[in-house]
């Protein structure tokens, strides 16, 4: 199994994460990204650590530690931002890192009842708004 991918913007970080997203800190199993297009504010990104390409290729613990990341994430943006859902996603086909997208819902947004888009490019923010978002998330974790 590959652990790091120096063309994976997950592993390698830099120019190429800078296009979607910030880094906010490592957890037990993953890495968490605040996702820059902001449509549902606190949406982020959990990472696996390590590069693999897919939930299987963890070992049980691993896979255990990785869902505990994520419900971690998922509490502390119920915490940060009061949304009626979040949605989880979860693609596979372009980006082989093992990675959950979680995205806060609100029933009087767009978007609701749906599948959220991918990057729907409404909401941009400045570094001070984004550092502001991060720390919120931080604070609830």
């Amino acid at each position: 199994m590959e652990h790091f991918d120096p063309n994976c913007a997950y592993c390698a970080h830099g120019e190429p994460l800078a296009k979607f997203g910030i880094y906010i800190c490592d957890l037990t199993q993953t890495k968490l990204y605040l996702f820059k297009e902001q449509s549902h504010p606190g949406r982020v990104i959990v990472a696996n650590k390590d590069h693999v390409g897919d939930i299987t290729d963890l070992s049980d613990e691993e896979r255990n530690a990785f869902f505990a990341d994520v419900a971690r994430v998922s509490r502390a943006l119920k915490a940060a931002f009061h949304p009626d859902r979040i949605n989880y996603g979860a693609y596979n086909d372009n980006g082989v890192h093992l990675h959950y997208h979680l995205v806060p819902k609100y029933r009087d947004e767009f978007e609701w009842g749906g599948v959220f888009a991918m990057n729907p490019g409404r909401v941009m923010r400045t570094d001070a708004e984004y550092e502001a978002l991060i720390e919120k998330i931080k604070a609830a974790l």
